[in-house]
């Protein structure tokens, strides 16, 4: 006699996938939070090596250029072996590299084991998209893939503040490594328990190809280099110029670093906010609309940057335009996991790849105009190009819909 208290094996499935989903962005949840752990720590660590804050600052900049480059090497192995389990192992060798950065002797040891955390870190973020790629229904993706979005900016803007606070503390950056070395291991160990129920190939099989003939065939898909352009586009010309605003800020209104930067992070709590209402704006607004507005708020907040009489008001500029950039950028990722859905790893390698190459790229730009050019530049060409990007990938999107 059927009862509703049996669960049935949709209700099963659809249970199993909503914790590994749970699972996965508490592991983006600690590879966001490794991305800016040094960012506080680099005062503790400049005064421990006796260096300059900027020598420090290769920390920093050892993690992330490992992280991005990293990413194309996760997709092969993410669709030979399993995304989940990638991410299980990638979890476990972050644990390891940031233990071994805790009993790091000199800042040059310490590099070193950055780029080795760095690269091993790399892995989590995209395959748990991938996953979700592979296990979720479009229709339901890019409210899921908010969810991960909500666990990665949650890690960073923790782990900002968290090395803040221990470099403050007696426990200084080794304690801030010590406590990201447990958070790993506690992830890693809770994913490894569920990797028996995970399904590793659901809808895409193992894929056996060499790693640089399946990157080619990928990129020879023409909706692929679209979303490839268009998100290495959002890098360069977000990212980049993003990177300098605190300068900009400083310079201008003169305000402290300090209370710059706590006014720009407030575009990671409009990242937030837009997370937690994900669902009910992508069934209102749909994909279109979606990126084309979020191009718009974009492209305004950088225009408004440049014109507003007070440095205060760069505060809820920030989080109008965290907010819209994720209303874009998410609509990108979810695209990102169904460009190639047969080679879905190496899929979403190469959107990280080209997304960190833009930011690299965009940094370089900005940081070259800002010098020379001054902030007029830096501001107004992303108040132009933004929307102008938000509306070229609307009418892609229209174009593929009516094909």
């Amino acid at each position: 006699m059927p009862s509703s208290a049996v669960p049935t094996p949709a209700h099963d499935s659809a249970a199993v996938t909503r914790a590994a989903v749970n699972l996965l962005a508490i592991a983006c949840f600690f590879s966001g939070a490794a991305l800016r752990i040094c960012d506080g720590l680099l005062p503790r660590l400049a005064g421990d090596f006796t260096v300059t804050p900027g020598t420090a600052g290769q920390v920093i900049l050892a993690f992330a250029m490992a992280y991005g480059f990293s990413q194309l090497a996760y997709g092969t192995l993410g669709d030979r072996y399993g995304k989940a389990r990638i991410v299980c192992i990638a979890l476990f060798a972050s644990a390891a590299g940031a233990l071994a950065c805790t009993m790091a002797p000199d800042l040059d040891v310490l590099v070193r084991l950055r780029i080795l955390w760095g690269a091993v870190a790399g892995g989590v973020i995209p395959m748990s998209m991938a996953w979700i790629g592979d296990n979720v229904p479009y229709e339901q993706r890019q409210a899921t893939l908010a969810r991960l979005l909500l666990g990665t900016l949650s890690g960073m803007t923790a782990g900002q503040l968290a090395g803040g606070l221990f470099a403050d503390s007696a426990w200084g950056w080794r304690g801030a490594f010590g406590t990201m070395c447990s958070g790993y291991l506690v992830v890693g160990t809770l994913l490894l328990a569920r990797l028996r129920t995970i399904p590793s190939h659901a809808g895409a099989p193992p894929v056996r190809r060499a790693w640089l003939p399946a990157i080619l065939e990928v990129l020879r898909m023409p909706w692929a280099r679209v979303v490839l352009v268009t998100v290495m586009a959002e890098g360069i010309f977000l990212l980049g110029p993003l990177a300098f605003l605190p300068a900009y800020l400083n310079q201008r209104f003169g305000l402290a670093l300090s209370v710059a930067s706590g006014f720009v992070a407030l575009y990671a709590i409009g990242g937030v906010l837009y997370a937690m209402a994900a669902r009910h704006i992508v069934r209102r607004f749909g994909e279109r609309r979606m990126v084309l507005w979020g191009g718009i708020l974009m492209g305004a907040g950088f225009l408004a940057w440049f014109l507003i009489p007070r440095g205060w008001i760069a505060a809820p500029i920030a989080l109008a335009v965290g907010f819209g950039t994720y209303l874009y950028h998410n609509t990108l990722q979810t695209h990102g996991t169904q460009m190639a859905p047969t080679m879905r790893g190496i899929g979403m390698s190469l959107f990280a790849f080209s997304f960190f190459v833009g930011q690299a790229i965009g940094v370089s730009l900005a940081g070259q105009s800002f010098d020379r050019l001054g902030p007029a530049p830096l501001l107004l060409v992303p108040a132009l190009v933004l929307p102008l990007t938000g509306w070229a990938f609307a009418r892609a999107l229209k174009r593929r819909s009516e094909a």
